[in-house]
């Protein structure tokens, strides 16, 4: 009976215990599906919505032809690609140049594509690029700060400026003063100013004008430092003017007026000077208050008279231009700068009122030298000594010699009276003619061998 009983309680235990295994088991496998539901719902939340617009983050996968394919992270294993022109601001010749294979880059979301199998999204770089250079010109705008950035191209209105973004200088506000030629700017890096910013628009204003003013100030002040009047220095001609020229001293412009670039008469300075060529040129004077340098060209170059004797020997034979017609005769380039005098007596073998009769200014005609005076700059010319003088009969002379020989004296003496008045009349008259290198002597010419004067006692 007691066997019976002990069986029947063991069977009890093992019913009981299965029974308990059972129960764990249930409980083991609902926990478990509990588990994974979790997990998935964890998953799904994690899963990131993308709208365009958005900024996500890609590993890169592969290259495809002109595009970079990436993975998006974060997005339940959504792809996008980054075509070529989207990598960067400035053309890519080498798309490893911006990103390589397994890099992780920022990007912007452009807009889904309908071709899945190009990937799920269009996505650009150079937007994220650009949102954050936005971010640091308006930090720099606020703060009133400066930039520096390449020139890239000039249009109508004023220069491209590369600024990490597009940005625009106006004509108006590249210099302090009117530039009519953008090319030299073209390949330049130049400082700016933030004027105008507007992001959404896509709008960067610049200006080099105030920051130019100030670098051309201080040069200025340390160029006028270094200058001395009657000093020789090398300068660049750095524009040309009506009434000069403009030479670049390193900081400083300085003025050479037009009667200050040649020795001769100057009708326009293009003729002489190029803009950008290098001369030398002579200080005349400097203004440091009003910031004016006055220079000369001229003075550094050989004067005209230099070597003349050589140059114009007496007897020699030269060819001139007529440059001016006076009462008395004729002034003559002979050289640049260098003027004789033919004196009326000497333009031709017959008499003549005036040298209009005979010359008119411009006209280019042979001279000879008839005397040089280095000293006092001056060359007596003659026109007629290169001309062979005509024949005159021999009965003319004789009747004019018994003439001359039967005149009573008293009317010579009254003809000389008479042509020394009028001779002091017209020196009278035309003292504003007179050309000071000249004495009274030269203007008078051969006249004076004309006249019949007693003989001293």
């Amino acid at each position: 009976m007691s066997e019976f009983v002990e069986e029947n309680q063991n069977e009890e235990t093992l019913e009981s215990t299965e029974s308990v295994e059972t129960t764990e088991e249930t409980e083991v496998e609902e926990t478990e599906a509990v588990e994974s539901m979790e997990t998935m719902e964890d998953a799904l939340d994690s899963v990131k919505e993308i709208s365009v617009g958005d900024k996500v983050i890609g590993d890169v996968l592969a290259f495809d032809d002109n595009q970079v394919r990436v993975s998006i992270q974060e997005s339940g294993g959504l792809e996008g690609v980054v075509p070529r022109n989207e990598l960067s601001a400035t053309h890519v010749e080498d798309m490893t140049e911006v990103v390589n294979i397994g890099d992780q880059i920022e990007l912007i979301v452009v807009k889904p594509i309908k071709d899945k199998e190009n990937g799920n999204y269009l996505l650009s770089k150079k937007r994220v690029d650009a949102m954050k250079v936005w971010d640091e010109l308006k930090v720099k705008f606020e703060n009133e700060e400066t930039i520096k950035a390449p020139v890239k191209n000039k249009v109508k209105g004023g220069l491209v400026v590369d600024a990490g973004v597009r940005g625009f200088v106006p004509a108006s506000m590249i210099e302090d003063f009117f530039v009519e030629d953008f090319s030299p700017y073209v390949g330049e890096t130049l400082e700016f100013k933030i004027i105008e910013i507007e992001p959404t628009e896509n709008r960067l204003i610049l200006s080099h004008k105030e920051i130019a003013r100030k670098e051309r100030e201080e040069k200025r002040a340390e160029a006028m430092e270094r200058l001395e009047e009657g000093a020789v220095v090398e300068g660049t001609v750095a524009r040309l003017v009506n009434f000069g020229a403009f030479i670049d001293l390193g900081g400083v412009d300085g003025l050479v007026h037009i009667s200050r670039i040649a020795h001769e008469h100057v009708d326009k300075p293009s003729d002489y000077l190029t803009p950008g060529e290098t001369i030398d040129v002579k200080v005349l004077s400097v203004d440091p208050e009003e910031g004016r340098v006055s220079l000369s060209i001229k003075d550094t170059l050989p004067g005209p008279w230099e070597d003349i004797e050589e140059k114009a020997p007496e007897g020699s034979v030269l060819t001139g231009t007529v440059k001016r017609l006076v009462n008395f005769g004729a002034f003559v380039e002979v050289f640049p700068g260098v003027e004789g005098l033919v004196h009326i007596s000497e333009i031709a073998h017959e008499h003549i009122s005036t040298p209009q009769d005979k010359l008119e200014e411009g006209q280019e005609i042979q001279v000879k030298v008839l005397s040089v005076n280095p000293e006092e700059n001056r060359l007596s010319l003659s026109i007629k000594a290169l001309e062979e003088a005509p024949a005159r009969e021999e009965s003319q002379d004789s009747d004019s010699n018994e003439r001359s020989a039967s005149r009573p004296r008293r009317n010579r003496s009254n003809r000389r009276n008479n042509n020394n008045a009028s001779r002091n009349t017209n020196t009278r008259s035309n003292d504003n003619d007179l050309d000071t290198s000249f004495t009274f002597a030269d203007m008078l010419g051969s006249q004076l061998e004309d006249l019949d004067l007693p003989e001293d006692n």
